[in-house]
């Protein structure tokens, strides 16, 4: 789309009426408020910066809703693992790729126009790698440009079963790569994004679970450039089988060993003590927060206003897509902190929208943490707009920032009418342009599954 008018759009000086943005293969090249719509698309709901999905594993999409039902044993995130892991040994290249495309296409109506694929899914179900070394890597590639979303692929390398070099499990078979096979591994991984608009690379080391501190720092050495994404201290056990294996804390474990900088985005950190907060908040990184996730799961409550207060910088991820909504991920961040403080708008300020306040942070630290320039409606920044609904009944008196907290606060998904990802119009009147044909896919591969 060459040119887009919006009635009203969120820029960086704020809500301004009348609103003409100019594209030019796929960047913003002008903003001018205040001017008629000329031969632009008309938009008659208000525009905000799309929201980047900073982790996801898009092939746990398909298992959505089949760990919710307790057993003998207490349940837990361990156990929900061992779900995943049966789940995951069944699913062949296609299935990967359309239980990807339509995952993609479901963030893209939730509001979010990018993603971190945060992808480990590497092998046969036997382990054994495939002839194309990256053939998974691919599927994702081809599921984002399919669906048209932003991607940031990052490749996991998984080594271990646990701290300190222990073996792995079967279940983590499909998973494993030494330090050998990682590198080509990301060569395979950089060719599969070679094509696609704007598409980014960075590398994930699983989590200090799953490599040892030596294979850390040779990954990291070895990738000079682009994001750093890893998982830390997201459960009770993984904080004291770290004790018992290093006597020190996992958060503080990685800032021993790596010089964790603005590279990184730290995924959950959920139990962090006030020494880590201050020095995750000091170092630059992005916390990855997934609050619908780690509500599943059980995982605990980071203090998240603490480290925002200390200038903690802050990201949102869908994780393991048991929902996918970018609106109720702010939402839940945001009340999972009331119920902590036993506080409202903890993450606002005195008069100041709360809902704008986490919308911008999320979108400014996701735009870090995806090495992409997004989050913002301005020239230079891709052209990932979000047009709400102004008949939804939630939106139908909202104005400035009361759009913002009308949406996250209470219309959710219904909330979105338009989506344009990298200047294409990708969602139209809350619908993906290929809804049918990619759900179509996946309730085939899910049906396929589920008869095995």
């Amino acid at each position: 789309m060459g040119k887009m008018h919006f009635a009203t759009a969120l820029l960086a000086g704020g809500w301004r009426d009348d609103v003409l943005v100019e594209v030019d293969g796929g960047v913003i090249a002008r903003v001018t408020a205040g001017v008629p719509a000329g031969d632009a698309a008309r938009f008659a709901g208000p525009a905000v910066p799309g929201l980047p999905n900073v982790h996801s594993h898009s092939f746990q999409r398909g298992m959505a809703g089949l760990a919710e039902r307790r057993g003998s044993a207490p349940d837990s995130f361990w156990t929900w693992r061992e779900v995943m892991y049966r789940f995951l040994d069944r699913l062949t290249p296609d299935d990967i790729e359309a239980i990807a495309a339509h995952a993609f296409a479901e963030m893209l109506e939730a509001g979010f126009t990018a993603v971190g694929e945060f992808h480990y899914l590497h092998h046969a179900p036997d382990g054994s790698p495939y002839a194309n070394l990256a053939e998974t890597a691919e599927r994702i590639a081809a599921a984002a440009d399919i669906a048209g979303i932003g991607l940031t692929l990052l490749p996991v390398l998984y080594a271990h079963g646990n701290f300190g070099g222990a073996p792995p499990v079967p279940g983590q078979r499909r998973f494993l790569n030494d330090p050998d096979r990682f590198a080509r591994l990301m060569e395979g991984s950089r060719a599969a994004i070679r094509g696609l608009p704007d598409a980014r690379i960075g590398i994930a080391p699983h989590s200090l679970r799953a490599v040892t501190l030596d294979e850390l720092r040779a990954a990291v050495a070895a990738n000079p450039a682009g994001p750093v994404h890893i998982h830390v201290a997201e459960q009770v056990k993984e904080v004291d089988d770290c004790l018992a294996a290093h006597g020190r804390r996992p958060i503080e474990l990685l800032f021993d060993t790596a010089a964790v900088d603005p590279r990184w985005c730290l995924i959950h950190a959920t139990h962090a003590d006030a020494g880590e907060i201050a020095a995750m908040a000091g170092s630059g990184a992005v916390i990855g927060f997934c609050p619908l996730t780690e509500a599943s799961l059980g995982d605990g409550i980071c203090d998240v206003t603490g480290y925002v207060g200390q200038g903690g910088r802050f990201a949102i991820g869908s994780d393991s897509l048991i929902r996918v909504s970018a609106a109720e991920e702010l939402r839940t961040l945001e009340h999972v902190q009331r119920l902590r403080h036993r506080s409202r708008n903890t993450l606002g300020a005195p008069g100041v929208s709360t809902g704008r306040r986490v919308h911008e942070a999320a979108c400014a630290g996701g735009a870090q943490a995806l090495d992409r320039n997004i989050g913002r409606i301005a020239p230079g920044a891709r052209a990932d707009i979000v047009v709400l609904d102004p008949d939804h009944p939630s939106l139908a008196a909202a104005a400035g920032d009361v759009i913002l907290d009308a949406w996250i606060f209470s219309a959710d998904n219904a909330g979105v009418a338009d989506v344009i990802c990298d200047g294409v119009h990708v969602v139209a009147q809350g619908r993906h342009r290929d809804r049918e044909r990619l759900a179509g896919r996946y309730r085939a591969a899910v049906r396929r599954l589920e008869a095995i």
